[in-house]
């Protein structure tokens, strides 16, 4: 994704004439010639009129037949100046005299017509007889009927290639610059305002951009050792954990020209644009050398080639190919240096991540405790005022496996709820409603539950609770609701991970019996059981699984791992159908396991499960301090068991 600084004013567009204002000075002229050329003195008579009362009078000049169908009829000047009859038709609206045509009637046949002219004027000399013409004229229906389909053409036409090429007036806005390269370009006229403080909890990615800048500011300092500097450095990391905000803090310390584009703008749907994007990118970073040249989510145009031939795309590909090729044809000494972001880079091209291309990948993960205390002393910074318990190192305990977007959404979503609740700081309790809402989504007060269903909600989620309590390697209890909360959560139980890496076979044992602990505790009060265990079984499931046929936790199965992340799209199985039978028996037997040991658990404790829940149907919310109250504090060690490792 792109950014633009925040000095940088939006450009106003130039004005210009739009040939849009032709077409309608067109119509406009044509109309205007149409409405003057009419005679507003005209008479409509009939054909009777004409023969018994104008043509006797030897006051008609001429006549003229028009379209074979219309007779306009023109009276000699003199006439038309000294008889009082022709008054009202003298002068034309314009105060000038008006030379006709001064009448005109409709005729059924003008051979007809003619032979009563000729029968009437038998008498008169030939050359004496009224003058008549013959005229064809299109009037301004049929002049726009004949102009407007090439008018609609050419309008169609002009439309067409503005949407094309992105409008008619900027750099990209003509055909021929629809290959230019659509990168913007930051330097010392057009600055970020983000620094490497800005950037926290990302401590040793920093330090590694850190050396690539200073690469480009004193490149004399490797050099001079026989070093080449880096060509490519990709940042690897899920989605929210900073990879484009150390892009943007790299741009604001590195005082070189910084382009930055996404992998997406490569792609269009003409053949070739996107191999020319490249080139012309390439061009103007060699024209600024030292720079560095950024593209965010480059898996949309560096995927690996070939391996789904459905979904091969050969205007992709050649980007990619192109792509290649300019990495490759850098120098050391050119002090280019490509910076790449992606959250997936097990779909990335194995060319494009080889040595000499992507030399660096620096990993950016989920921030642990101290990095999460660094990351909300920067966005605490914004908020004005606190309450005199919010601490940093309290947050960051409460917000375990949080990435740093996150982080600054709980941070925001607090003071929102302080500002709903017309506070005039920013508490604790403010704060934990954020992370709920993070968590589990938006609390809903006014859902209809019936009291059959609360109870069944309660003893569920009083069986997780009690699971927790009581399992050795189970996560420390925070807190256990039955508050509806987002699209079909109707309760649930929070609990605080530990900070590990490592999960022996009971630990996982424990977190699928908790796990299960909702649905056996409806089995035991009830006798009956509800759709309430959908989720804790999907998520039972796929653990299960994952400890037989990925950790090699199965006697039966042995120690064999069938993880592949190259295939995670494919439905091709690296086993028999003869072991694919064995896994499946042994992971049904797995959790018929664990789930007649949470049975035998809470029925050995119905009483404080009963307890719990009846807490939880009077309170809706029960926290820590209040479970410890109801049936005593938690037996076992919450701290991390040691591991070894050898």
């Amino acid at each position: 994704m792109d950014f633009l600084p925040e000095n940088e004013e939006p450009k106003k567009k130039k004005g210009g004439f739009n040939s849009y204002w032709l077409f309608a000075i067109i119509i406009v002229g044509l109309l205007a010639t149409q409405f003057f050329s009419l005679n507003f003195q005209v008479k409509n008579i009939d054909e009777d009129y004409f023969f018994s009362k104008l043509l006797p009078t030897g006051d008609v000049e001429k006549i003229t037949i028009v379209n074979k169908d219309q007779v306009e009829v023109y009276l000699n000047l003199d006439s038309l100046k000294t008889k009082k009859q022709y008054a009202d038709i003298k002068l034309t609206k314009l105060k000038s005299l008006n030379k006709g045509p001064h009448y005109a009637f409709e005729v059924i046949s003008i051979e007809n017509f003619q032979q009563k002219l000729d029968a009437a004027q038998k008498d008169i000399p030939y050359d004496h007889r009224i003058k008549r013409t013959i005229e064809y004229r299109k009037g301004i229906l049929d002049i726009i009927g004949w102009i407007l389909p090439f008018v609609l053409l050419i309008g169609i036409w002009m439309f067409l290639m503005r949407k094309a090429t992105g409008g008619m007036g900027g750099a990209g806005g003509q055909i021929f610059n629809i290959g230019k390269s659509k990168a913007n370009l930051y330097d010392k006229d057009v600055k970020v305002n983000v620094t490497f403080d800005d950037v926290a909890g990302l401590d040793e990615a920093k330090e590694e951009v850190k050396e690539v800048v200073d690469f480009l500011k004193n490149p004399k300092k490797y050099t001079a050792l026989g070093a080449k500097i880096p060509k490519g450095v990709l940042l690897v990391g899920p989605p929210g954990t900073g990879k484009t905000l150390l892009a943007k803090a790299m741009a604001g310390e590195a005082q070189v020209p910084f382009f930055s584009i996404s992998g997406s703008d490569f792609v269009e749907m003409f053949v070739g644009v996107g191999a020319s994007r490249v080139r012309d990118l390439f061009k103007q970073a060699r024209e600024k050398a030292p720079c560095i040249i950024f593209i965010d989510e480059i898996d949309a145009v560096g995927r690996a080639r070939g391996k789904n031939i459905m979904q091969s795309n050969d205007e992709r590909e050649s980007t990619l190919n192109q792509l290649l090729v300019e990495m490759d044809g850098f120098s050391g000494d050119k002090g280019i240096i490509m910076l790449a972001a992606t959250n997936r880079p097990d779909v990335l091209d194995s060319a494009l991540l080889r040595p000499g291309r992507f030399d660096r990948q620096i990993s950016i993960d989920k921030p642990d405790q101290k990095g999460r205390e660094q990351i909300f002393k920067v966005h605490l910074k914004t908020l004005t005022k606190l309450g005199p318990d919010v601490t940093p190192e309290k947050l960051a305990s409460l917000t375990p496996g949080f990435a740093g977007a996150e982080i600054a959404n709980v941070c925001n979503e607090a003071a929102l709820v302080a500002a709903r609740k017309e506070k005039t700081q920013v508490e604790v309790e403010d704060f934990n409603e954020a992370i709920d809402r993070s968590i589990g989504g938006l609390e809903k007060k006014n859902k209809i539950i019936s009291p059959q269903e609360k109870e069944i909600i309660a003893f569920h989620e009083a069986g997780h609770a009690i699971c927790g309590w009581y399992l050795e390697h189970a996560h420390p209890l925070l807190k256990v609701t039955i508050i509806p909360r987002g699209i079909a959560a109707l309760g649930y139980a929070q609990y605080l991970p530990k900070e590990q890496y490592l999960y022996r076979t009971e630990q996982l044992m424990d977190e699928i019996c908790m796990t299960l602990g909702g649905r056996a505790a409806e089995e035991i009060i009830f006798e009956k059981i509800s759709t309430g265990a959908q989720n804790d079984l999907q998520r039972i499931t796929q653990l299960a699984y994952a400890m037989v046929t990925v950790y090699g936790m199965n006697d039966k199965v042995g120690n064999v791992s069938f993880y592949d992340p190259q295939q995670d799209t494919t439905f091709t199985k690296p086993y028999s159908d003869e072991t694919a039978k064995v896994i499946d028996d042994e992971v049904r037997k797995l959790i018929d396991t664990a789930y007649q040991r949470t049975l035998n658990l809470l029925t050995e404790k119905k009483e404080q499960l009963t307890t719990i829940a009846k807490a939880l149907l009077e309170k809706e919310i029960l926290f820590k301090s209040d479970l410890e109250d109801l049936i005593g504090k938690r037996a076992f060690d919450e701290e991390p068991l040691p591991v070894s490792i050898n």
